[in-house]
């Protein structure tokens, strides 16, 4: 099978190891068939790295129960700091009556390196973590006997990676952690959503992308790819309620598109989340989706949702659990929305990663806008000797979100980075311009500005943005439709001196729009909370003190009409590394503890945000 390529931002061939660019969530339909293989694994570890030459990919001896989704370190303690290989085996019929299709495995997110084998062959690898990859396993399948699937993972922390970990010089520190990650949240290993086989017709669809526009009246283009660069007929049809509205596809080699205009349109948006059901069909294949009618722009400081303004107010999240870690927990992601939605939130932002395919569908249901982050967090920009391998992953991470969440209305903003590093950071240029910083942090500014121009280029229907650190580079913000800043005065910097902390941050988001006039939206601002703990005067670590500090900063917001949007550290508090800022190896600053019971700030989100 010949592997697939993509172009670069920056002109070069980028050869994907082997996994297919199968993006399409799988569905169930007269000509499709799905599979969910998900459940109790067999699972063993491999830090000395035998496994391969061992057979393992036929089976395991001696392996203990794991459950897929989730994460090993959280279903095991002695696996809690466990990063290195492991590997996942499970025994699967593949259905008769899918002979003559053409059969895939897919992996949901598996962290950060996989390798899948099936019946004892390898049959591809992917990197990264939290998107989506698929091999066609046609040739491999055995026909009315078992199939023996497996998947070794690692997650090794190294420089090198995106996001990096095990830095020089990262155990020094007063404040190292352990794990010696450069982000700071646990970073959990494993098969992290479901694990689906498909079949597909041997033509079949194997892309769609949805376009909408709402002047001079509602359109909807699709643009229909087949896995093979042949001519042919289809259609396409939307429906809405009682309305129908439908087009001929015509195919030349393998590409279609057409334009559906939509009279009367209901637009999608946060207060109505309306989405019209899309079928494409060809001559051997037919697909499904849900789609919204909306468009999303940028305007001096505002963000326009339809054309009108709409204010980004919620969270910054983490997929992260009890026992599950950040495996994907529906029940949770239910929870979680009906939590938000309490709190009057209508917005977050997928930090510090792509969330599963299963919140986007819902978030597109529920009418929640989301900023889609890619796992390029705290990214040591001082390192330019990793550029190279960082700048790779980047892309491929960039390309394979925006194939995969294009067609959700909810999304609204791809962001590229959270919290890149600078050179020579350091806390005497906080809430300041300052041009010596900016200036030898140049190699790290193109590096950034290539991620944007990509991103933009693959999709030019949305704003993009980076998100800085405090006292990082301002001209790194220079190129982002929006810009998006995570800013602790009150908590980090001027801690227990809220006052003040008011004053600084008043003055930076003015300086911020007198430089750059476009919308601003605070994607981070928080302190650690213990629950319970209470204290008069509101002393730093009480349930007093982040209510008052969420409630100065909402009312700094509400002063400024170019604040797009507030976005509180974070919905609940999640797994973090240990260290002597970590009490219990959790980060605090959740408005609900990690169990979801509210501390007093949701309630000042709740007077803020509920109208």
């Amino acid at each position: 099978m010949a592997l697939p390529f993509r172009r670069s931002a920056i002109g070069t061939t980028i050869a994907v190891d082997s996994w297919e660019a199968e993006v399409l969530y799988p569905i169930q339909n007269s000509v499709r068939n799905v599979l969910d293989i998900s459940g109790i694994w067999d699972f063993k570890t491999d830090p000395d790295g035998i496994g391969e030459a061992h057979g393992w990919a036929n089976g395991l001896e001696g392996a203990r129960p794991m459950a897929v989704p989730g994460s090993w370190n959280e279903q095991y303690d002695d696996l809690f700091g466990y990063l290195d290989l492991a590997w996942y085996v499970k025994k699967v019929y593949v259905p008769s009556g899918w002979r003559g299709q053409r059969v895939f495995l897919r992996v949901g997110s598996a962290v950060y390196f996989a390798t899948v084998y099936v019946n004892g062959v390898k049959v591809g690898t992917h990197e990264g973590g939290h998107l989506p990859f698929a091999f066609e396993i046609t040739d491999r399948v055995r026909w009315g006997e078992e199939n023996v699937i497996a998947i070794s993972v690692e997650n090794v922390l190294r420089p090198d990676r995106v996001p990096s970990g095990n830095m020089p010089g990262s155990d020094m520190s007063l404040f190292a952690s352990t794990p010696k990650t450069t982000y700071d949240f646990y970073p959990f290993a494993g098969i992290h959503r479901p694990v689906v086989l498909y079949s597909v017709p041997q033509t079949y669809i194997a892309d769609v992308t949805v376009v909408t526009t709402i002047e001079p009246q509602a359109a909807v283009r699709v643009t229909v790819k087949l896995n093979a660069p042949v001519a042919g007929i289809g259609t396409v049809q939307l429906r809405g309620g009682d309305d129908v509205y439908k087009a001929d596809l015509a195919f030349t080699d393998g590409v279609a598109e057409t334009t559906l205009t939509v009279p009367d349109a209901r637009l999608w948006s946060d207060k109505d989340p309306y989405l019209y059901d899309l079928t494409v069909k060809t001559e051997e294949d037919e697909y499904s989706l849900k789609v919204g009618i909306r468009t999303i722009a940028v305007r001096g400081g505002q963000i326009l949702l339809n054309g009108q303004p709409v204010k980004l107010n919620g969270f910054g999240r983490h997929e992260d659990f009890i026992a599950s870690g950040k495996g994907l927990n529906l029940p949770l992601l239910v929870k979680d929305y009906q939590l938000m939605k309490w709190t009057g939130a209508n917005a977050y932002r997928t930090s510090h990663y792509p969330y599963s395919e299963e919140e986007m569908q819902l978030a597109d249901r529920e009418g929640f806008l989301i900023i889609d982050e890619i796992p390029a967090v705290s990214l040591q920009m001082a390192d330019e000797a990793n550029f190279p391998a960082r700048l790779r992953m980047c892309l491929q991470q960039i390309e394979e979100l925006i194939a995969r969440d294009k067609n959700h209305p909810a999304v609204v903003m791809w962001c590229v980075a959270n919290e890149p590093m600078p050179r020579g950071f350091g806390v005497g240029t906080l809430g300041e311009s300052d041009p010596a910083l900016e200036a030898i942090n140049m190699p790290g500014k193109q590096f950034l500005d290539t991620l944007l121009a990509r991103a933009r280029e693959l999709d030019p229907t949305r704003p993009v943005t980076l998100v800085t650190v405090m006292g990082g580079p301002q001209n790194w913000m220079e190129n982002c439709d929006v810009i998006c800043m995570n800013r602790y005065w009150g908590w980090y910097t001027l801690g227990g001196q809220l006052d003040i902390a008011r004053q600084k941050l008043e003055a930076e988001l003015d300086q911020v729009w007198e430089r750059f006039h476009k919308p601003i939206i605070l994607t981070e601002f928080g302190a650690d909370t213990i629950a319970g703990y209470h204290g008069k005067p509101d002393l730093m670590w009480t349930e007093e003190y982040q209510a008052q500090y969420i409630r100065l900063h909402l009312e700094v917001a509400a002063a400024r009409d170019f604040i797009a949007g507030m976005q509180v550290w974070n919905f609940a508090d999640f797994a973090a590394v240990q260290s002597v800022m970590r009490v219990g190896g959790l980060n605090h600053k959740g408005v609900f503890t990690r169990i979801r019971t509210p501390k007093m700030a949701a309630h000042v989100l709740r007077e803020f945000w509920v109208r």
